[in-house]
């Protein structure tokens, strides 16, 4: 049977795999959000609070998503003709893991293969103070402004640390912006996928592409600084932000009242969000002795709650590893393996990496357990991956540095009659067999 497969390692031997179709009905985190979503609903509502509509969607979305009573495609090969059922999916951005896996996998190969030259790229990881999260997940505008003005600084950098100025140098830049922790909590950070180094204009109308060495501590820190002032600047003129003489403080005026919010800041702040807890903080679980070592703070530029680190590097021959990174940043915010139930019915949830105190789980109870999935639902038209530089939709480099050619002075036609067709359709719509 013919089947349209994402992985690039099925790709490569089709026959190695077999078509299983997928029982979310038979998964932990399905059984919650079927036992307890209505449960959570009603506890809202007693508490005079409704989920907005697009949260609600998510939900019941959920519940259809690979289920063939709720719709299916039949498919059938054309060599032995077999016969399949294809559940459709619900395509949604939250927190199902199984449409979240597959949008990893194709967001993957459409950086590695489209998107990223064979050039050295380097990750950025920017993170916020609570107060920014907040805001950036009460006001996705804002988000984008601010991530423009973090692209602005890092690339100056390093443009002027290759030794050119901003008319004569460029480089390009793929931002995913993450919402989540590693304990289902709301965090929006930027995990941004730089190339290291710089495209300078030759003459003949190419670019020759220089290497930037990597960033010092101490440039991290700088960095950092740069930003938090940019930042608050920016968001002092919108009034989003006021200062006195001590202390610097999130303008609750400009936020709207929104029934969101409630569960946003709970989570953002590892609280508990309904219920007669509400308030206190979630209970942890310590299986690990502390750490006093952290590589990873070692290595980042601190500074009032912003942190910029730069330590994942990947050089032009490794592609392999670049696709590894992709897919790290575009992985979907719940995993099912680390999702397990307590003796007394409350939700394990263990943390990608411990915290320094050796916290390695997070306790949740079934209702706080859907109050944290209502979070990490994004908002309506919140697009979460941005291209920078060169590799921006209107930038005129584009065609000129990305393996798929496609941009500004790239004709379509023109490669088709110089026999470079596959250039030219690679971007075609995909067709509804393989949107299921």
């Amino acid at each position: 049977m013919s089947t349209v497969v994402t992985a690039r390692s099925a790709r490569a031997d089709p026959g190695a795999f077999r078509y299983q179709r997928h029982r979310p009905e038979k998964t932990l985190l399905y059984q919650l959000v079927l036992k307890h979503y209505l449960d959570f609903r009603q506890q809202l509502a007693e508490e005079g609070r409704v989920l907005p509509d697009y949260v609600q969607r998510e939900f019941e979305d959920y519940l259809k998503c690979g289920r063939l009573e709720h719709g299916f495609l039949r498919v059938r090969c054309e060599t032995c003709h077999e016969e399949r059922l294809v559940a459709f999916s619900c395509k949604r951005r939250g927190f199902c893991p199984s449409c979240g896996a597959r949008r990893m996998a194709e967001s993957a190969a459409l950086l590695v293969d489209e998107v990223f030259p064979y050039q050295p790229v380097r990750q950025w990881v920017l993170s916020f103070p609570f107060q920014l999260r907040f805001l950036f997940a009460s006001r996705p505008l804002i988000t984008g402004q601010v991530l423009g003005i973090v692209y602005r600084v890092i690339s100056m950098h390093l443009v002027k640390k290759a030794g050119y100025s901003k008319k004569t140098a460029r480089t390009g830049a793929v931002t995913l912006i993450q919402r989540f922790g590693g304990a289902l909590n709301l965090n929006i950070h930027f995990h941004m996928l730089f190339l290291d180094g710089v495209y300078v204009d030759r003459l003949d109308g190419t670019a020759r592409f220089r290497w930037v060495s990597s960033p010092t501590i101490q440039e991290l820190t700088q960095l950092s600084q740069t930003i938090a002032r940019r930042v608050g600047r920016y968001l002092e003129r919108q009034g989003l932000l006021e200062r006195d003489a001590e202390n610097t403080y999130l303008n609750t005026d400009a936020v709207s009242e929104d029934p969101m919010n409630q569960l946003l800041g709970h989570s953002i702040t590892y609280r508990i969000a309904v219920g007669p807890q509400a308030g206190r903080k979630v209970f942890t679980l310590q299986t690990l002795p502390p750490s006093e070592l952290d590589d990873y703070v070692d290595t980042a530029g601190k500074i009032s709650g912003f942190s910029l680190h730069a330590g994942v590097a990947v050089r032009s021959d490794e592609r392999k590893k670049l696709e590894r990174l992709c897919r790290y940043i575009s992985r979907p915010a719940v995993s099912e393996k680390r999702l397990s139930l307590t003796s007394n019915g409350n939700i394990r949830y263990q943390l990608k990496t411990p915290y320094r105190d050796g916290t390695t789980h997070v306790i949740l109870e079934p209702l706080d357990f859907m109050a944290r999935l209502a979070a990490l639902v994004p908002r309506r038209r919140a697009n979460l991956t941005r291209f920078h530089g060169a590799f921006a939709p209107n930038s005129k480099y584009r065609a000129l540095v990305t393996p798929a050619k496609r941009g500004k002075g790239n004709n379509r036609e023109e490669n088709c009659k110089t026999g470079d067709c596959e250039s030219a359709n690679r971007h075609a719509a995909m067709t509804c067999t393989r949107r299921a």
